[in-house]
């Protein structure tokens, strides 16, 4: 499914303090953004409104299919995969146990098994154990593999290589050229190698005192 998503006029404000405000943006089909500025900018609230975790204080966001068919916010959760450090993990579960639960809910890519997960993670010899004994770099490939091999086409990654090394972080630009570049991709980050191959950025500091 081809997907857009449109912001109009979008903002949002805790107590009485705004984070951010008239914020318009379409975001396209196999197209990748960067949502970029200051810590306390309001990126990651931006991206959980994307997601429609959150609801806008002012604004409105639409879902709009390929063929401008509007998709309900209600389910939109079917077509997107979120990677944030503030998701958990179920750490009771093996990671075997986890890549099945987690595809009870979501379709695996075309291709995709999970066998192929495990393999892309190389933790063959770390399936069957309990995810709270992986450290947070292990934890953090987990939390990429489940999303990228995930059939959606809205990928949300929010610092998508916290607790990720050198060697992690190659994984990860891997990933994105495999299995990103098909997607409507958005990054949030202060990192410019996370965000480096995003072709559209939206700056938010831009929007914090703007009037309503």
């Amino acid at each position: 499914m081809e997907l857009k998503i449109i912001l109009e006029n979008i903002g949002k404000h805790f107590n009485r303090e705004w984070v951010f405000r008239n914020i318009n943006q379409t975001l396209l089909s196999n197209e990748s953004y960067a949502i970029l500025g200051a810590n306390g900018s309001g990126k990651s609230t931006l991206l959980q409104l994307i997601a429609s975790n959150l609801s806008p204080s002012i604004g409105k966001i639409s879902y709009v299919s390929a063929g401008e068919t509007s998709v309900d916010p209600a389910t939109i959760f079917k077509q997107i995969s979120l990677v944030a450090p503030y998701l958990e993990l179920i750490e009771e579960f093996s990671l075997e146990e986890l890549i099945h639960f987690h595809f009870q809910f979501k379709k695996y890519l075309s291709g995709w098994g999970a066998e192929a997960v495990v393999e892309l993670l190389k933790l063959k010899n770390a399936s069957s154990r309990a995810l709270k004994y992986f450290s947070s770099g292990m934890k953090q490939r987990v939390k990429l593999a489940l999303a990228f091999c995930s059939d959606t086409p809205i990928l949300l990654l929010d610092e998508p290589t916290t607790n990720l090394d050198n060697q992690g972080f190659d994984w990860y630009l891997s990933l994105v050229e495999q299995l990103a570049l098909h997607r409507l991709t958005v990054v949030c980050s202060n990192q410019e190698q996370e965000y480096q191959f995003c072709k559209h950025h939206i700056l938010l500091d831009g929007y914090k005192d703007k009037s309503e």
